[in-house]
Protein backbone atom coordinates (compact mmCIF):
# COMPACT_ATOMS: atom_id res chain seq x y z
CA UNK A 1 0.00 0.00 0.00
CA UNK A 2 1.43 2.96 -1.10
CA UNK A 3 1.53 5.82 1.52
CA UNK A 4 3.29 9.03 -0.68
CA UNK A 5 6.35 8.49 1.24
CA UNK A 6 8.66 9.57 -1.16
CA UNK A 7 6.14 12.40 -3.09
CA UNK A 8 8.02 14.82 -4.93
CA UNK A 9 11.96 13.15 -4.17
CA UNK A 10 14.07 12.21 -6.96
CA UNK A 11 16.28 9.14 -6.67
CA UNK A 12 18.99 7.16 -8.90
CA UNK A 13 18.75 3.54 -8.35
CA UNK A 14 21.62 1.56 -9.69
CA UNK A 15 21.46 -2.27 -10.47
CA UNK A 16 18.39 -2.75 -11.63
CA UNK A 17 18.89 -6.39 -13.52
CA UNK A 18 15.49 -7.87 -14.19
CA UNK A 19 12.48 -8.82 -11.98
CA UNK A 20 14.60 -10.80 -9.51
CA UNK A 21 16.64 -7.60 -8.78
CA UNK A 22 16.44 -6.05 -5.03
CA UNK A 23 16.86 -3.17 -6.77
CA UNK A 24 14.46 -3.61 -9.48
CA UNK A 25 11.83 -3.99 -6.36
CA UNK A 26 12.98 -0.47 -4.62
CA UNK A 27 12.59 1.54 -8.11
CA UNK A 28 9.35 0.18 -8.34
CA UNK A 29 8.71 0.96 -4.61
CA UNK A 30 10.24 4.18 -5.60
CA UNK A 31 7.88 5.21 -7.99
CA UNK A 32 4.60 3.70 -6.67
CA UNK A 33 5.75 6.45 -2.99
CA UNK A 34 5.57 9.50 -5.33
CA UNK A 35 9.50 10.13 -6.37
CA UNK A 36 11.03 10.69 -9.95
CA UNK A 37 13.77 8.00 -10.70
CA UNK A 38 16.46 7.64 -13.25
CA UNK A 39 18.09 3.96 -13.61
CA UNK A 40 21.04 3.08 -14.58
CA UNK A 41 23.53 -0.13 -14.99
CA UNK A 42 26.37 -1.05 -16.65
CA UNK A 43 26.26 -1.77 -20.46
CA UNK A 44 27.08 -5.16 -20.66
CA UNK A 45 24.54 -5.78 -17.66
CA UNK A 46 21.90 -3.53 -20.03
CA UNK A 47 22.33 -6.09 -22.74
CA UNK A 48 21.33 -9.28 -20.44
CA UNK A 49 19.30 -8.06 -18.30
CA UNK A 50 15.34 -6.61 -18.69
CA UNK A 51 16.00 -3.18 -17.50
CA UNK A 52 14.69 -1.31 -20.79
CA UNK A 53 11.05 -2.68 -19.43
CA UNK A 54 11.91 -1.63 -16.37
CA UNK A 55 11.94 1.93 -17.68
CA UNK A 56 9.05 1.81 -19.87
CA UNK A 57 6.78 0.20 -17.01
CA UNK A 58 8.13 3.23 -14.21
CA UNK A 59 8.16 6.03 -17.18
CA UNK A 60 11.69 6.28 -15.81
CA UNK A 61 14.60 7.56 -18.00
CA UNK A 62 17.52 4.82 -18.38
CA UNK A 63 21.39 6.18 -18.30
CA UNK A 64 24.46 3.54 -18.84
CA UNK A 65 27.06 4.14 -16.72
CA UNK A 66 30.48 1.77 -16.06
CA UNK A 67 30.34 2.57 -11.86
CA UNK A 68 34.04 2.33 -11.91
CA UNK A 69 34.12 5.50 -14.23
CA UNK A 70 34.41 8.34 -12.57
CA UNK A 71 32.94 10.12 -16.34
CA UNK A 72 30.46 7.62 -16.56
CA UNK A 73 29.33 8.47 -12.76
CA UNK A 74 29.59 12.64 -13.75
CA UNK A 75 27.86 12.03 -16.64
CA UNK A 76 24.99 10.02 -15.10
CA UNK A 77 24.53 12.22 -12.14
CA UNK A 78 24.43 15.68 -14.41
CA UNK A 79 22.22 13.72 -16.77
CA UNK A 80 19.89 12.98 -13.88
CA UNK A 81 19.54 16.13 -12.52
CA UNK A 82 18.44 17.60 -15.63
CA UNK A 83 15.79 14.70 -16.52
CA UNK A 84 14.70 14.78 -12.81
CA UNK A 85 14.59 18.47 -12.49
CA UNK A 86 16.70 19.01 -9.68
CA UNK A 87 19.57 18.03 -6.90
CA UNK A 88 18.90 14.49 -5.86
CA UNK A 89 17.25 13.20 -2.70
CA UNK A 90 18.49 9.22 -2.77
CA UNK A 91 20.45 7.07 -4.30
CA UNK A 92 20.98 3.23 -4.24
CA UNK A 93 24.23 1.17 -4.74
CA UNK A 94 23.25 -2.16 -5.67
CA UNK A 95 26.48 -3.79 -7.40
CA UNK A 96 28.99 -6.77 -6.92
CA UNK A 97 30.29 -9.11 -9.20
CA UNK A 98 33.53 -10.97 -8.52
CA UNK A 99 35.02 -12.79 -11.64
CA UNK A 100 36.88 -15.48 -9.37
CA UNK A 101 33.32 -16.31 -7.58
CA UNK A 102 32.26 -16.85 -11.75
CA UNK A 103 35.05 -18.86 -12.31
CA UNK A 104 34.73 -20.95 -9.16
CA UNK A 105 38.27 -20.07 -8.30
CA UNK A 106 38.71 -21.71 -4.77
CA UNK A 107 39.76 -18.42 -1.98
CA UNK A 108 42.90 -20.26 -1.38
CA UNK A 109 44.09 -19.37 -5.11
CA UNK A 110 42.59 -16.50 -6.36
CA UNK A 111 44.08 -14.41 -9.34
CA UNK A 112 44.78 -11.19 -7.43
CA UNK A 113 44.13 -9.10 -10.50
CA UNK A 114 40.50 -10.37 -10.14
CA UNK A 115 40.33 -9.76 -6.70
CA UNK A 116 40.90 -6.00 -7.72
CA UNK A 117 38.53 -6.02 -10.31
CA UNK A 118 35.96 -7.21 -7.36
CA UNK A 119 36.96 -4.67 -5.43
CA UNK A 120 36.59 -1.59 -7.45
CA UNK A 121 32.89 -3.26 -8.85
CA UNK A 122 31.73 -3.77 -5.64
CA UNK A 123 32.99 -1.57 -3.18
CA UNK A 124 35.15 1.23 -4.85
CA UNK A 125 32.38 2.26 -7.16
CA UNK A 126 30.64 3.21 -3.97
CA UNK A 127 33.39 5.82 -3.10
CA UNK A 128 33.90 6.96 -6.31
CA UNK A 129 29.81 7.46 -6.77
CA UNK A 130 29.76 9.38 -3.57
CA UNK A 131 32.97 11.45 -4.70
CA UNK A 132 30.74 12.21 -7.98
CA UNK A 133 27.72 13.07 -5.73
CA UNK A 134 30.00 15.49 -3.05
CA UNK A 135 31.95 17.25 -6.13
CA UNK A 136 28.74 17.80 -8.12
CA UNK A 137 27.10 19.09 -4.88
CA UNK A 138 23.99 16.74 -6.17
CA UNK A 139 22.57 15.70 -3.22
CA UNK A 140 19.84 17.81 -1.22
CA UNK A 141 20.27 18.40 2.32
CA UNK A 142 18.79 15.70 4.30
CA UNK A 143 19.05 13.20 1.48
CA UNK A 144 19.86 9.64 2.12
CA UNK A 145 22.97 7.08 -0.01
CA UNK A 146 22.66 3.60 0.36
CA UNK A 147 23.94 0.37 -0.65
CA UNK A 148 22.78 -3.23 0.04
CA UNK A 149 25.75 -5.55 1.43
CA UNK A 150 25.87 -8.74 3.31
CA UNK A 151 26.95 -10.27 6.40
CA UNK A 152 29.49 -11.66 5.47
CA UNK A 153 31.62 -8.82 6.01
CA UNK A 154 31.36 -9.79 9.71
CA UNK A 155 31.81 -13.66 9.91
CA UNK A 156 33.16 -16.26 7.37
CA UNK A 157 31.24 -17.51 4.90
CA UNK A 158 33.85 -19.39 2.39
CA UNK A 159 32.09 -19.81 -0.64
CA UNK A 160 31.16 -16.12 -0.59
CA UNK A 161 34.91 -15.98 -1.87
CA UNK A 162 36.60 -12.29 -1.57
CA UNK A 163 32.85 -10.51 -2.19
CA UNK A 164 33.29 -10.93 1.93
CA UNK A 165 36.35 -8.50 1.84
CA UNK A 166 34.41 -6.18 -0.80
CA UNK A 167 31.88 -5.96 0.98
CA UNK A 168 33.59 -4.90 4.41
CA UNK A 169 34.99 -2.35 2.27
CA UNK A 170 31.96 -0.96 0.79
CA UNK A 171 30.47 -0.74 4.83
CA UNK A 172 33.96 1.42 5.89
CA UNK A 173 32.84 3.34 3.17
CA UNK A 174 29.37 4.13 4.26
CA UNK A 175 31.00 5.02 7.93
CA UNK A 176 33.64 7.42 5.92
CA UNK A 177 32.08 9.12 3.68
CA UNK A 178 28.85 9.25 5.63
CA UNK A 179 30.51 11.49 8.54
CA UNK A 180 31.77 13.78 5.41
CA UNK A 181 28.18 14.05 3.67
CA UNK A 182 26.68 14.40 7.33
CA UNK A 183 28.97 17.45 8.30
CA UNK A 184 28.85 18.85 5.09
CA UNK A 185 25.09 18.45 3.93
CA UNK A 186 22.92 16.48 6.64
CA UNK A 187 23.04 13.52 4.05
CA UNK A 188 22.71 10.34 5.14
CA UNK A 189 24.72 7.26 3.98
CA UNK A 190 24.17 3.35 4.89
CA UNK A 191 24.12 -0.04 4.22
CA UNK A 192 21.63 -2.67 4.56
CA UNK A 193 22.99 -6.08 5.14
CA UNK A 194 20.17 -8.24 3.72
CA UNK A 195 19.07 -12.02 3.91
CA UNK A 196 20.47 -14.40 1.38
CA UNK A 197 17.78 -13.49 -1.58
CA UNK A 198 16.67 -15.34 -4.69
CA UNK A 199 18.45 -12.94 -7.06
CA UNK A 200 20.02 -13.84 -10.50
CA UNK A 201 23.51 -12.96 -9.05
CA UNK A 202 23.27 -14.21 -5.74
CA UNK A 203 21.98 -17.50 -6.59
CA UNK A 204 25.12 -18.42 -8.73
CA UNK A 205 27.19 -18.64 -5.64
CA UNK A 206 27.93 -22.28 -4.82
CA UNK A 207 25.67 -23.31 -2.64
CA UNK A 208 23.24 -20.92 -2.64
CA UNK A 209 20.40 -23.09 -2.21
CA UNK A 210 21.58 -25.22 0.92
CA UNK A 211 22.58 -22.39 2.52
CA UNK A 212 19.49 -20.20 1.49
CA UNK A 213 17.64 -23.06 3.49
CA UNK A 214 20.07 -23.06 6.41
CA UNK A 215 19.49 -18.77 7.17
CA UNK A 216 15.67 -19.51 6.44
CA UNK A 217 15.73 -22.18 9.51
CA UNK A 218 18.35 -20.22 11.73
CA UNK A 219 16.13 -16.90 11.65
CA UNK A 220 13.42 -16.40 13.42
CA UNK A 221 11.34 -14.37 11.43
CA UNK A 222 12.72 -16.53 8.26
CA UNK A 223 14.29 -14.74 5.64
CA UNK A 224 14.06 -11.47 4.80
CA UNK A 225 12.39 -11.02 0.76
CA UNK A 226 13.72 -8.72 -1.79
CA UNK A 227 9.86 -7.32 -1.54
CA UNK A 228 10.56 -6.59 2.34
CA UNK A 229 13.83 -4.90 1.56
CA UNK A 230 12.21 -2.63 -0.84
CA UNK A 231 10.13 -1.77 2.10
CA UNK A 232 12.85 -1.13 3.99
CA UNK A 233 14.91 1.26 1.58
CA UNK A 234 11.80 3.29 1.02
CA UNK A 235 11.70 3.84 4.88
CA UNK A 236 15.62 4.80 4.90
CA UNK A 237 14.85 7.01 1.55
CA UNK A 238 11.66 8.81 3.47
CA UNK A 239 11.93 11.48 6.05
CA UNK A 240 11.45 9.31 8.43
CA UNK A 241 14.54 8.07 9.33
CA UNK A 242 16.49 11.47 9.01
CA UNK A 243 19.21 10.92 11.98
CA UNK A 244 19.96 7.33 11.16
CA UNK A 245 23.20 7.14 9.15
CA UNK A 246 26.71 5.46 8.98
CA UNK A 247 25.00 2.81 10.03
CA UNK A 248 25.34 -1.16 8.52
CA UNK A 249 21.40 -2.40 9.26
CA UNK A 250 20.86 -5.68 9.37
CA UNK A 251 18.01 -6.89 7.21
CA UNK A 252 17.60 -10.80 7.95
CA UNK A 253 14.99 -11.81 9.97
CA UNK A 254 17.12 -12.00 12.86
CA UNK A 255 20.23 -13.90 11.62
CA UNK A 256 23.00 -11.68 12.37
CA UNK A 257 21.74 -12.24 16.15
CA UNK A 258 21.36 -15.96 16.10
CA UNK A 259 24.10 -18.27 18.10
CA UNK A 260 22.16 -21.63 17.70
CA UNK A 261 18.77 -22.28 16.84
CA UNK A 262 17.23 -25.99 18.07
CA UNK A 263 15.05 -25.93 14.57
CA UNK A 264 18.56 -27.35 12.93
CA UNK A 265 19.15 -30.16 15.05
CA UNK A 266 17.98 -33.49 15.74
CA UNK A 267 16.99 -32.70 19.15
CA UNK A 268 16.95 -36.23 21.61
CA UNK A 269 13.50 -37.48 22.89
CA UNK A 270 13.41 -36.75 26.60
CA UNK A 271 13.88 -39.97 28.32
Amino acid sequence: MANNLLKGKRGVIFGALDEQSIAWKIAERCVEEGAKITLTNAPVAMRFGKINELGEKLNAEIIPADATSMEDLENLFTKSQEVLGGKLDFVLHSIGMSINVRKNRHYTDLKHDWMLKTFDISAISFHKMMQVLWKQDAMNDWGSIMALTYIAAQRTFPDYNEMAESKALLESFARSFGYHFGEKKHVRVNTISQSPTWTTAGSGVKGFKEFFDYADKMSPLGNASADACADYCISMFSDLTRMVTMQNLFHDGGFSNMGMNPALIDMPEEE
